[in-house]
């Protein structure tokens, strides 16, 4: 039986695959994780429920594997010789209609996780530890190259920093993140945190 749903699950292609996951980020936007269903999305992307609970197992490791998708690059993936440069390759990433639509879907995910464990579990899984994991790694690759101490206490908050500028955008300034907002953020707090 795994031999038979390992073949079923490689029959997706990965054109097919970002067709399904930009569909569900839709319905996703449309009406909330809440209210998003698996009947939704076989409907809209002309898929049989099966196919998807085969392919992703549940709602959770649907939408999440979709968030994580749609990121244009990791930050394992960034590596411009120096940390100001890695740090505004990452936050310009998205184009700022790109930043604005991401940042309405996380506020309305924020609500979801903390109601849905498999949301939450999910969550962890695809996208807080890797990418915990690859800012470490972004991290390390200053303080090697002499920019950054080893033992500066900031280095644990980063994440939280540029998470916090992204959300904290709308409900302070009432303006979507961009991309300028972002760069300059990176300069004004992170940096000067860091000792770089």
């Amino acid at each position: 039986m795994t031999e038979t749903a390992t073949v079923r699950r490689s029959r997706i292609t990965p054109e097919r695959e970002a067709e399904l996951y930009s569909a569900v980020l839709d319905l996703l936007r449309e009406v909330g994780y809440d209210a998003l269903t698996m009947d939704a999305v076989a409907s809209r992307t002309r898929s049989s429920k099966a196919t998807l609970y085969r392919q992703w197992g549940g709602k959770a490791e649907l939408v999440v594997k979709a968030l994580r998708h749609q990121k244009h690059s990791h930050f394992g993936e960034v590596d411009t010789g120096s940390l100001r440069g890695d740090f505004h390759a990452l936050v310009t990433r998205e184009n700022n209609c790109e930043m604005e639509q991401n940042s309405a879907l996380m506020r309305g995910l924020a609500v979801a996780v903390h109601a849905n464990p498999d949301l939450l579990d999910a969550f962890r899984d695809l996208i807080i530890d890797p990418e915990t994991n690859e800012m470490q790694r972004l991290l390390q690759r200053a303080v090697d190259r002499g920019e950054i101490r080893a033992d500066n206490p900031a280095t644990q908050y980063v994440l939280h920093m540029l998470i916090g500028a992204f959300a904290a955008r709308t409900l302070i300034d009432e303006l979507p993140p961009t991309q300028e907002f972002l760069t300059s953020y990176v300069d004004a707090v992170v940096l000067p945190a860091l000792g770089a």
